[in-house]
């Protein structure tokens, strides 16, 4: 679903890592954020984290819950408030078919990335996402165990 080239250039500052391992990720999306100033400065230092956070769609809107963006130090009592809710800028249709794929038995909506794009806009990366059982997790990580071998011995032979 994602239209960006490959050499387009952006600027990660949140990553998700544990998520392709406790989801099976069956789409992903670009999203808008919705920011007020502290919390742009405050991702400019790359110190947010998205590792626990889910989006859900509230009122025809889509919304990030439990994202953290630390407070910017130098704005004092203008500050924002770091695990607010934010609002995800998609378009209807797109909010329409997230909802109705949510509905679903356990689907779920999760961050993948947050960055910057090459236009200097936070973005975030969407995933709709089945939660994985324990022994999808141990098949997942018997491949990449595999894989490692498997590199480890061809390299070695050759």
């Amino acid at each position: 679903m994602s239209s960006r080239k490959k050499d387009e250039p952006r600027r990660l500052v949140a990553d998700n890592r544990r998520a392709r391992f406790d989801y099976e990720i069956t789409d992903t999306l670009e999203a808008g954020i919705e920011l007020v100033g502290t919390e742009v400065k405050s991702l400019r230092e790359g110190k947010a984290t998205i590792s626990e956070s889910y989006a859900g769609e509230k009122g025809g809107e889509l919304w990030l819950y439990n994202a953290y963006i630390p407070e910017y130090l130098q704005a004092n009592r203008f500050n924002h408030e770091t695990r607010r809710p934010r609002k995800l800028l998609v378009h209807r249709r797109e909010i329409a078919k997230l909802a109705a794929a949510t509905q679903r038995e356990g689907m779920t909506l999760v961050p993948l990335k947050l960055y910057f794009n090459d236009r200097g806009r936070a973005k975030l990366e969407l995933a709709v996402a089945r939660g994985k059982k324990l022994h999808d997790k141990r098949e997942t990580e018997k491949k990449r165990d595999w894989g490692r071998e498997k590199a480890r011995l061809l390299r070695d032979r050759g």
